[in-house]
């Protein structure tokens, strides 16, 4: 096998670079001066195809890899300046080809930029789709893991220049905002024209330059001619082939865009896997709301109380069923006036099994040493139904109002039955049930008085409520409640909660610019929030009756209310290459929370630096540095004192006394990207301290624990530092290759409880525990993209984590293949190789899996058959490993999949 794909790749190279010339020169205009970003191309005369393009450097170089003894036609542009175009016969040996442009314009630069597969315009990188596919690609994502500088993951998160995308567009118009995997794996490849990379990002244009938008980056989509004031997409259908049961897909797409309005429709109903959107999805789908709070200096955030749920992956599923519906829209009633919004409906039905084995070794006060190992299966059924709404509107009259609001409304009901088999607990049963709700609104109001003054007020409130109710049916309930009944033959331990959170921010800005380089801002801001949480633990007797456990340390009754009022002062200036944003904020914090038929009073003072720096080497080429103070405070959830199950092995109360810890944050940032050669280089390092961090206090019997939070003395401050770095290049028009490591080392706190002889656990014997996590990652990357011949994608990682009581290594090599012949055969195939193992090797395992697609469409046909093939070599597992900081738990699990898939598809193209 190794030496097929070494040949298949020699081939391919050979076939690229024989007879190839080296053809450079410098794009300079009437006084000699070297033209940065300018565009030149080859237009091989016989065949009318572009053989290569190039974007000049800071000093107007270029190169283009051409054939040997071919006539070609020199194609070069640049805005502000007549195009150039020349026909040249290459030679056999490199060339040199000087090009002067002269001052002013012409019609044709515009279709000279047009057919260029790269352009810059400013803060824009403008990719042209076409030249870049082959024929094969189907979607968004297919297209854009071809661009140089662009990656794609598995989960259809889009990174460009190291940095995540935050919004997709098209035509201007907002695509499911706050997502991009629904555009990543739904828009058709056949719609696009143009991608636009949109960098410095800021969709308020009354900010731009005022803020620091460095990090922002967007994409924005323009369609090809014929797919606009028209509805395209398509409609698919498919079967399943020589399964026991019935295999199916139903997945129509439809989409139309217009100046005035638009509308998007997808819909996916399926039982082979897969997930138009995950459960996981679905919660962290923001909607586009931004963190309005970022340089206030304090962190208040809302724990969810979603009970594990959401913490199983979804996509290593034995058994999944799904359906899903979603609409986005966008109209204009006027030029200044954008309505807005989108729902989505999802149900899932999952079917996940899985075994486990975990192992800790305590090192116990006498000076012994204890490991405890625990094999456990577990068999889980989910059924979820999610629905999410937004709607927005936006109000732009002038250059200098803007005026828009958003609301994000999430409900959903989930339920979860597990059975589960330990070798320390025996047989369990768990059932987990919740209808979370929750309404985010943001309102926001933007205003230019005049050249010097720009005043800005953001309002964001957030209203939820959850009522996650728990159940665990043991052999033996491993806790000592009171008024709890241990004559039962099966221990059924019940509990409810109910959470209500209303939180409310709201900031004013004010900027005056006291030069056209600097500026000043002041921002008075308040976060508000107000919670009440309830709960109660009750057990089911065997007679089937209830017994209440009404002791004050078994339910909750709780309300908290946390306040921070701030001044925020920043001063802004531009000195030559370098940008400085230093800043402070003044706060007054006043918090209390009412529990036990008491009142708890805290109010202090903090100031709060930060600092943002930004030297601008060159034009595309940065080293960005910031520095944040932060006071971090909990929630309602650790601060309750009566006891919550996290699990039916895991009991937890909260600490009402609990301080705010202080964290200090540096982060170092170096990004590069040479359109000269297509290089794409980012590297970042980060550090944190956190003091007087909010953690566990844990007593540890066996598997089971009893945990309390607390504040770790300001001597054991938990740290971590990570970093990475990747180096990307496009060349010689068919290659991409990319090389990128990461790193992350933590250094955790906890406070360990050791059992003694009596009842007593207030004398117990404790110990501060430190425990550290060393996680390293490398990955190597190449692919080809030719027109004409079979493409290649290579890629290899290698990952290390090391932490406190193993280490494991993981190997994952994987090969694609793209294909398009015939004029109407496209043949895609992924396979994928995970090697996991330990230090030790008494964990060794070994998996893979195997994709593959077999499309046939002619180029004038509306229809498409497809032939898929999915987990080809039926593997029957997957294993991933983790660690936990709390005692230093290393877990080692193995999920079962979905079997082999065969399904043959037909899809109509509108």
């Amino acid at each position: 096998m190794k030496k097929i794909l070494l040949l298949l790749i020699l081939a391919i190279s050979s076939s690229a670079f024989s007879q190839n010339i080296r053809f450079e020169g410098a794009i300079k205009d009437s006084t000699g001066t070297g033209l940065d970003m300018a565009n030149v191309m080859a237009v091989n005369q016989q065949t009318k195809a572009m053989d290569a393009y190039a974007i000049t450097n800071e000093a107007g170089k270029f190169v283009l890899n051409l054939k040997a003894n071919t006539a070609y036609t020199i194609k070069a542009s640049y805005i502000g300046f007549q195009s150039y175009e020349k026909s040249v016969t290459t030679t056999t040996s490199n060339m040199n080809f000087p090009i002067v442009l002269k001052e002013g314009t012409q019609l044709k630069n515009v279709e000279v930029v047009y057919e260029m597969p790269v352009t810059i315009s400013g803060d824009t990188i403008i990719y042209n789709s076409d030249s870049f596919t082959n024929g094969t690609e189907r979607k968004l994502e297919d297209v854009l893991k071809k661009l140089p500088g662009v990656e794609v993951n598995k989960d259809g998160e889009i990174e460009i220049e190291g940095k995540r995308v935050q919004k997709v567009m098209i035509e201007g118009k907002d695509f499911f905002d706050g997502d991009t995997k629904l555009a990543t794996k739904n828009i058709p490849a056949d719609a696009l024209d143009k991608i636009q990379i949109l960098r410095n990002y800021n969709e308020v244009s009354n900010l731009k330059g005022l803020d620091n938008n460095e990090e922002n980056i967007a994409i924005n989509i323009k369609l090809k001619e014929g797919k606009k004031n028209f509805w395209f997409g398509d409609l698919t259908a498919g079967v399943g082939v020589g399964h026991k049961e019935e295999r199916y897909i139903i997945n129509p797409k439809l989409f139309f865009y217009s100046p005035k309005y638009s509308l998007n429709i997808i819909a996916n109903k399926n039982n082979i896997g897969e997930l138009p959107l995950t459960a996981q999805d679905y919660f962290k789908f923001t909607g586009g709301f931004k963190n309005m709070m970022r340089k206030g200096g304090s962190s208040f955030n809302v724990v969810s109380n979603d009970l594990g749920i959401l913490g199983l992956r979804n996509n290593q599923a034995a058994n999944i069923e799904s359906d899903f519906g979603a609409a986005n829209f966008s109209f204009n009633p006027s030029k200044a006036w954008t309505l807005s919004g989108f729902g989505i409906l999802l149900g899932n039905k999952t079917e996940i099994e899985t075994t486990n084995t975990s192992n800790r070794t305590d090192n116990l006060p006498d000076g012994t040493t204890q490991t405890i190992t625990e094999k456990r299966e577990d068999f889980t059924r989910q059924k979820n139904k999610l629905a999410l709404l937004k709607l927005s509107s936006s109000y732009v009259p002038s250059a200098k109002v803007h005026f828009d609001y958003d609301a994000l409304i999430k409900l959903s009901d989930q339920k979860e039955n597990s059975s589960v088999y330990s070798t320390l607990l025996d047989d369990i049963y768990t059932n987990k049930k919740q209808n979370p709700f929750s309404i985010n609104q943001n309102l926001n109001y933007y205003y230019t008085l005049n050249d010097k003054n720009v005043f800005s007020a953001e309002f964001q409130h957030i209203y939820q409520e959850e009522d996650p109710f728990y159940n665990a049916n043991l052999e033996t309930q491993p806790f000592v409640l009171s008024g709890y009944d241990g004559s039962q033959l099966r221990d059924d331990v019940n509990q409810q909660r109910f959470v209500k959170t209303n939180k409310l921010d709201a900031k004013i800005d004010y900027y005056y610019m006291v030069t056209p380089k600097s500026n000043i801002n002041l921002t008075l801001g308040n976060t508000y929030s107000y919670q009440n949480f309830d709960s109660s633990i009750f057990q089911m007797l065997d007679n089937g009756t209830q017994n209440d456990l009404t002791s004050v340390e078994n339910s909750n009754n709780v309300d908290y209310a946390f306040n921070d009022v701030f001044l925020g002062v920043h001063y802004k200036f531009l000195k030559g290459k370098f940008t400085f944003n230093p800043g402070f904020s003044v706060h007054q914090y006043n918090m209390i929370d009412g529990q036990l038929g008491t009142s708890n009073k805290k109010s202090f003072t903090r100031i709060l630096p930060d600092v943002y720096a930004l030297w601008q080497i060159k034009k595309s080429q940065t080293l960005t540095y910031n520095y944040s103070l932060t006071n971090n405070f909990t929630d309602i959830n650790k601060l309750a004192e009566g006891y919550v199950f996290s699990n039916y092995n895991s009991l937890f109360s909260g600490n009402r006394n609990l301080e705010n810890s202080t964290s200090q944050v540096h982060s170092l940032r170096f990004f590069k990207y040479n359109m000269f050669n297509f290089e794409n280089i980012f590297a970042n390092i980060s550090y944190s301290k956190q003091v007087d961090g909010i953690k566990n206090k844990s007593l540890l019997t066996g598997v089971n624990q009893v945990s309390t939070a607390v504040n770790m003395n300001s001597n054991f401050a938990d740290e971590s530092l990570s970093g990475s770095g990747n180096y990307g290049r496009s060349f010689a028009k068919y290659y991409k290759a990319n090389v990128r490591a990461s790193f992350n080392w933590n250094k955790y706190n906890n406070i360990r409880v050791y059992p003694d002889g009596d009842l007593d656990p207030n004398n117990n014997p404790t110990k501060n525990q430190t425990t550290e996590s060393f996680n390293q990652s490398y990955n190597v990357g190449f692919s080809t993209n030719y027109k004409t011949i079979p493409n290649l994608g290579l890629s290899y990682t290698y990952s290390i984590s090391d932490n406190f009581s193993d280490t494991i290594y993981t190997d994952s090599p994987a090969l694609t293949l793209e294909y398009y012949f015939l004029e109407a055969f496209s043949f895609t195939s992924e396979y994928n190789f995970y090697r996991n193992y330990n230090k030790s090797k008494t964990i060794n395992s070994e998996y893979d899996f195997l994709t593959a697609n077999l499309m046939y469409k002619k180029k004038s046909s509306k229809w498409e058959w497809k032939l898929s093939g999915t987990n080809l070599l039926n593997t029957k597992s997957l294993d991933t490993s983790s660690f936990s900081q709390l005692g230093g738990t290393s877990n080692f699990s193995s999920y079962i999949v979905q079997p082999r898939y065969i399904i043959i598809g037909l899809k109509y193209s509108l």
